[in-house]
């Protein structure tokens, strides 16, 4: 048996101790499901790229080479800057209007830690509406399609996992889609990595039949767009630059035209957004350079002098908080996909895993981590790019960033942040449009109304008074 010969010489042989007591079928369940995970790893390599990551993970923190700011010509910010987001903001209204633009939604988590069964994106945060963040989403891409005046429908490709893809698909159905087409929404789903023991010597069963398995982290969508061919779709579309996002954002500007707009005019062929860190030692991982190449570093990895430090107009050198939003070229990604899917290194986090013991015959539960998930993270790739064609825009945090991460009750980045940040801006955009909002009201603006505060004058002299009130549709 071939597949069997093949994790025995990577040292797997104890996935097969219980093959004497497997039915003919469950024989050949087990040959199937290992000659899958085969196909697309190696079995031998992962054992050697495992190995790799823990010893990764102990010099992480001792990496060395000097760390510094990004360089100028590489970072600007746009809060305040009025004439300079005009500027971007036509330039990627062009771009979207010449249908060169596609949108990639990172999707694939289900909202565990928010008390949900569901994935993330059909979370209610609690606005008077009821609507869920995918439809959040969706309506910002309708109002873009709006102002763009054209034909061209926005192109979303959405990365689901294999627990998520199904009742993500059935929600967008049930849904019409939010008022976009269905042919304008592409799924796809992220890959898998089989998890090993805490040594990283050896993987786990989750069934007498099947490996355990869990998603390959947010650096696997450059896997996912090779194996899902989707270059090959920007292609046929036309696609020149996209814009990638995750879902847990409920201030995301989805398809930015300032961001693409910034990337463009600057010819960066990856580009990241950026909010200021609340202060000198939030935990936040930062976009800077080490040894002259734009990364991401941990808070950990800077002393307390650095991050303190600040410049001569008296902010923190160290501000520029990362929020995983991105630009690509898709030039780039013709260039470097292939290479970014096999040299970027993998991670490991240590997790509590139910196994199934094949001595014993038996499914194992545990209270302590016992195991290993390998993923890979999405910024490892910034050091591939040189650092004249890497660009970071740093955007108003109140406007842009209120992460969904935890659960209700929690002390931040929950629902409850989450809600009072996208009532807060909404209710902010009309009192500058001249509306009179009174003290403790909370207004919710729709997305299909304005995009970033446009369209809104419309409600000058008008007094909102009433609580939850929302703005769905124009007078």
């Amino acid at each position: 048996m071939e597949v069997r010969k093949l994790y025995e010489q990577a040292g797997q042989g104890q996935l097969f101790d219980h093959w004497e007591s497997l039915s003919p079928s469950d024989q050949q369940a087990l040959v199937q499901n290992l000659s899958s995970v085969a196909s697309k790893n190696d079995p031998k390599k992962l054992v050697s790229d495992c190995q790799q990551a823990i010893s990764l993970s102990k010099t992480m923190a001792n990496q060395g080479g000097s760390i510094e700011p990004l360089p100028a010509s590489s970072y600007q910010s746009v809060i305040g800057d009025e004439k300079a987001k005009q500027e971007y903001w036509q330039l990627g209204l062009d771009a979207i209007i010449k249908g060169e633009v596609g949108v990639i939604l990172m999707a694939g988590g289900q909202g565990t830690r928010l008390g949900s069964s569901q994935p993330k994106g059909c979370y209610d945060i609690g606005l008077p509406s009821g609507k869920s963040l995918f439809q959040i989403q969706a309506e910002k891409i309708l109002r873009l399609q709006t102002l763009t005046r054209t034909s061209h429908l926005i192109p979303w490709y959405i990365m689901t996992s294999k627990p998520t893809r199904t009742d993500t698909e059935e929600f967008f159905k049930n849904h019409d889609f939010f008022g976009l087409k269905a042919s304008q929404v592409t799924f796809f789903n992220q890959g898998t990595l089989p998890a090993f023991d805490l040594n990283g010597e050896k993987l786990l069963l989750a069934s007498p039949t099947e490996l355990v398995e869990s998603p390959d982290g947010n650096g696997g969508l450059y896997r996912a767009l090779r194996d899902n061919k989707l270059l090959q779709d920007f292609a046929i579309k036309g696609i020149k630059h996209v814009y990638m996002y995750c879902v847990d954002n409920v201030l995301s500007k989805v398809a930015d035209p300032v961001f693409i707009g910034f990337a463009i005019k600057h010819k960066f062929e990856l580009a990241t957004k950026a909010v200021r860190k609340r202060d000198a030692h939030e935990s936040v991982g930062l976009i800077a350079t080490r040894q002259g190449k734009p990364c991401v570093i941990e808070y950990s990895e800077i002393s307390k002098e650095l991050a303190e430090a600040r410049d001569a107009d008296g902010l923190l050198q160290f501000r520029a908080a990362n929020i995983v939003n991105h630009y690509y070229s898709v030039d780039l990604l013709h260039r470097e996909l292939d290479n970014w899917c096999t040299k970027i290194p993998y991670h490991i986090a240590k997790k509590k895993i139910s196994f199934f013991n094949a001595e014993t015959v038996e499914t194992v539960k545990v209270t302590i981590p016992n195991g290993i998930k390998l993923e890979q993270f999405i910024f490892d790739v910034f050091p591939t790019v040189p650092l004249n064609k890497f660009g970071c825009l740093e955007v108003e945090r109140r406007e842009e960033f209120a992460p969904l991460k935890n659960g209700r009750g929690s002390s931040n980045d929950n629902a409850e942040t989450s809600r009072k940040a996208y009532l807060d801006l909404g209710t902010s955009r009309l009192k500058k449009a001249g509306a009179t909002v009174k003290d403790g009201v909370e207004v919710e603006v729709s997305g299909k109304i304005s995009y970033s505060g446009e369209n809104l004058s419309q409600f000058k002299d008008h007094i909102f008074d009433k609580p939850n009130q929302i703005l769905e549709n124009c007078h």
